[in-house]
């Protein structure tokens, strides 16, 4: 299927936003278009041109999609902004899309790591997102890091032959990796104890989770084989009930792993395996939720 893409300078408040749109040449289908929402220090483009080849995917197949860049990233204008800061210009990305492409009924936001986390937390406050598109999603506390230091990293290094060579070699420095290790340990009991004491409200993963359910759309969840970032999510998971309630069999949540990618599908088979996963997932959307009004 041929592909259409067209680039689009437009508004969120007195700041102009660049977004590209890709859409099959023939647009009667498109029922369901993807916003591909940007984080971290990328652009529209994506690491290793990741988001290029998601939407010209896409498109090839029959949908259509958005990227942009956010205030203060890439080649728009603005001041540079975190990912729990660009409500306002998500917003203002679906207004342009929607107006691009009519036929659209849902907006599906697709997001990478803090990326993820900002399509999360918009959820909440716009009908016209019908699902959500997770991948690798940012869900860091202190003792989150710590933790997943400790079981993917350490831990690991403790079986390692490499590390004992490098110590019987005297080219490691003892000293220096048990503080760290030591220093992982106590970072993870004192941010297990305290999280009991801080309000949920300013906890991320309850936030996002929060959102989700208010939104009450299906989402899909894809975790990198080769990747802390994921290796958090998951540990998240294992002590947070308000995601196990989404996750289950004949919730809203969907998790599918790609053993093979890193964070940022670096290669191409990563890349097309990952495209391919969300195109699946796009295709059982039209018999597992309704169309949602626009405001």
């Amino acid at each position: 299927m041929n592909v259409l893409e067209s680039a689009r300078v437009f508004d969120c408040a007195g700041d102009a936003l660049v977004g590209i749109v890709t859409r099959p040449e023939t647009a009667a289908t498109c029922v369901t278009g993807v916003l591909i929402v940007v984080g971290g220090p990328q652009y529209r483009i994506g690491s290793h041109r990741q988001f290029v080849h998601l939407a010209r995917y896409l498109a090839q197949r029959g949908v259509a999609s958005m990227r942009f860049d956010h205030r203060g990233c890439g080649d728009s204008t603005g001041e540079a902004r975190t990912f729990d800061a660009i409500d306002e210009d998500i917003r203002a990305a679906i207004d342009v899309f929607v107006a691009e492409v009519p036929e659209l009924r849902r907006v599906v936001l697709w997001g990478l790591c803090d990326a993820a986390s900002a399509a999360c937390l918009y959820a909440r406050l716009d009908r016209r997102v019908g699902g959500l598109v997770l991948a690798n999603p940012w869900v860091r506390t202190a003792g989150g890091e710590a933790r997943t230091r400790l079981r993917h990293y350490y831990l690991k290094r403790l079986i390692d032959g490499s590390f004992w060579a490098k110590l019987a070699s005297g080219r490691l420095r003892p000293a220096q990796s048990v503080k760290g290790f030591v220093g992982a340990i106590r970072a993870a009991c004192d941010r297990r104890a305290s999280r009991d004491r801080e309000s949920p409200s300013a906890d991320l993963p309850f936030r996002m989770a929060a959102a989700l359910a208010t939104n009450g759309a299906p989402f899909l969840v894809i975790l990198s084989g080769r990747d802390y970032v994921a290796r958090e999510f998951e540990a998240m998971l294992r002590s947070r009930p308000e995601w196990a309630r989404m996750l289950v069999p004949g919730g809203p949540g969907t998790v599918v792993h790609a053993p093979d990618a890193d964070h940022t599908c670096s290669n191409e088979a990563a890349r097309e395996e990952v495209a391919r996963t969300s195109l699946d997932w796009l295709a059982g959307l039209d018999g597992a939720i309704g169309e949602k009004p626009r405001p």
